[in-house]
């Protein structure tokens, strides 16, 4: 499990610092994310994935609930009331299901990658501004030691916020 931290950074070289501090920290580059406006961002910078700024892995989530919810009563009317000649068996029910589950997935996950990341709209005006988001996944037991790591050495940053529990795995 990890915790995801956000902290803005008045600008780009002062994130290349906090990059530095970072490492320098024992956190891993793959474990911190830079978001700034488009282009003033250097390549050797690790920048926000697609992923993260879209909503895309929320809708794919809610997709696959609901698709799955569909296609459980789907199979189940199918099974109560079969057309006439066809015999379904409970297999045809989890086959069903699942395709929901996959169909819905994959159709929200579409609609969702064309919006931007909620959580990450309160950070906006600022990124705007030439100000640059840095996110970091560190675990529980880390969430106070970088914060203070950065508060004692770097009172312009502000810290954004955490985020509750996320998975270990990317």
């Amino acid at each position: 499990m990890r915790r995801r931290l956000y902290f803005m950074l008045p600008d780009v070289p002062s994130a290349r610092a906090m990059l530095d501090e970072m490492l320098l920290a024992r956190v891993e580059e793959r474990h911190m994310k830079f978001m700034a406006k488009e282009g003033t961002l250097p390549d050797d910078m690790p920048d926000c994935s697609f992923l993260v700024r879209t909503d895309l892995i929320h809708g794919a989530q809610l997709g696959m609930v609901i698709g799955g919810i569909v296609g459980l009563g789907a199979a189940v009317f199918l099974t109560l009331f079969p057309p006439d000649g066809l015999t379904l068996r409970t297999a045809a029910i989890l086959l069903v299901a699942l395709g929901g589950a996959v169909f819905g997935g994959w159709a929200s996950g579409m609609n969702a990658a064309a919006v931007p990341n909620k959580k990450l709209e309160q950070f906006a005006p600022a990124i705007e501004r030439g100000q640059v988001l840095m996110i970091v996944d560190v675990p529980p037991r880390r969430v106070q030691e970088i914060e203070d790591m950065i508060a004692r050495r770097h009172p312009e940053v502000s810290f954004g916020g955490i985020e509750p529990p996320m998975l270990a795995f990317p």
